[in-house]
């Protein structure tokens, strides 16, 4: 069932589901909180309370906002988890949200248990020659260039298709006409082009993390020349011994729809470490 948070700058659409442990899912830009249909319920089953939402300018939520940084979104997280009675939760951020779970984790130690950060944008990115060579990160980029420039949703499943190399979900035809139809809502378009910023103030946070981090990348990510080496960054530039890495083969940009059961494996394992009542 729907519910509605209001915040500062408009509203924002989430749902609530299960008992036990609270568990924040975030997804990521031009994307809604049915991002998640295959890996909450097994969340869900194996005890936890999941609440995912739709962000600023997506899905349910309202469509006009300030600002759509990823700063912004960490606030909303927040809030969530304050509106949902405090305490300290796991926050699952993918794509744009893994790089506001991590600042929300910096500014709000004491409402953040750990967080787990799916394919995240997270650090300032530099593109190099080298990274042009590589077919799937050049064909990713000129489709999500396009994207933007045109405000086209037809270039941007032309880029999901290359984020989701080889196995693609049982309902891909109509997870494409949906994602089409809130697309072409008025304003949302709009939002998704003005979510494309470098995150630059998630990288200023990495150092300030104190909860423990699972980073979870695909080993075929169009997104990055190297995946990997793109997580281990990320790792590396927090408080040694904080986060750890894992890579999911096969897996593009979203390895939480493409391989949930392999993804909600290692995100269960965090969770039974580091959830709290």
């Amino acid at each position: 069932m729907t519910e509605h948070l209001t915040v500062d700058g408009g509203t924002l659409a989430y749902d609530v589901t299960g008992t036990g442990p609270l568990v924040v899912l975030a997804h990521g830009m031009g994307d809604n909180r049915a991002a998640y249909r295959f890996m909450a319920p097994q969340l869900v089953t194996a005890g936890y309370r999941v609440a995912t939402i739709d962000l600023r300018g997506c899905g349910e939520s309202s469509d006009t906002w300030p600002t759509y940084s990823r700063t912004a979104v960490a606030g909303d997280l927040l809030a969530l988890v304050r509106h949902l009675g405090g305490g300290q939760a796991v926050l699952v951020g993918h794509s744009l949200s893994g790089g506001a779970v991590t600042i929300a984790a910096a500014q709000a130690p004491e409402l953040v248990a750990g967080i787990v950060e799916l394919a995240p944008f997270t650090r300032k990115q530099a593109m190099s020659l080298g990274d042009l060579r590589v077919g799937r990160y050049r064909t990713g980029m000129l489709r999500l260039l396009l994207t933007g420039a045109l405000g086209s949703v037809r270039w941007w499943h032309k880029y999901l298709e290359v984020a989701y190399p080889g196995r693609r979900p049982a309902d891909w035809d109509d997870q494409l006409r949906r994602n089409a139809e809130n697309l072409r809502e008025p304003g949302r378009m709009r939002a998704m082009r003005r979510m494309a910023t470098p995150a630059v103030d998630a990288h200023e946070q990495l150092a300030k993390v104190r909860c423990p981090v699972l980073v979870v990348e695909g080993s075929l990510d169009p997104d990055w020349a190297d995946p990997r080496a793109e997580g281990e960054a990320i790792v590396a530039a927090m408080p040694a011994g904080l986060a750890r890495l894992e890579v999911v083969d096969g897996a593009g940009h979203y390895p939480h729809a493409q391989f949930p059961d392999e993804t909600a494996a290692l995100v269960l394992s965090f969770l039974r470490a580091h959830a709290r009542a």
